[in-house]
């Protein structure tokens, strides 16, 4: 298991996601967006789009719940995005495929 942190979105370093999925056949994109028409849903297009052949299991896309605003409390905030819970559960669900 390896984490990739992505640090800049222009100039995104595809070469070193692509050969790390290939690598391990399975993939998780995390982010704390809300994943309707995100990023991290087009990033994972284009990983299963690259990486199809080498993929164990579908790639998988773990963000924030898809609200119409923000909470202003900060409890509320908390549940809404992804915690080391719903990773753990996301992973044991790749893992398990």
């Amino acid at each position: 298991m390896e984490v990739i942190d992505i640090r800049t979105l222009y100039p995104l370093d595809e070469v070193l996601i692509y050969d790390t999925v290939k690598r391990h056949g399975k993939c998780l994109v995390l982010t704390e967006e809300a994943l309707r028409n995100s990023f991290a849903e087009a990033m994972a297009c284009r990983i299963a789009q690259h990486c199809f052949y080498q993929l164990d299991a579908p790639v998988k896309t773990l963000g924030a719940m898809d609200l119409p605003a923000v909470p202003m409390n900060v409890i509320l905030e908390q549940a809404m995005l992804p915690n080391v819970e719903k990773v753990a559960t996301a992973i044991q669900e790749l893992l398990t495929f």
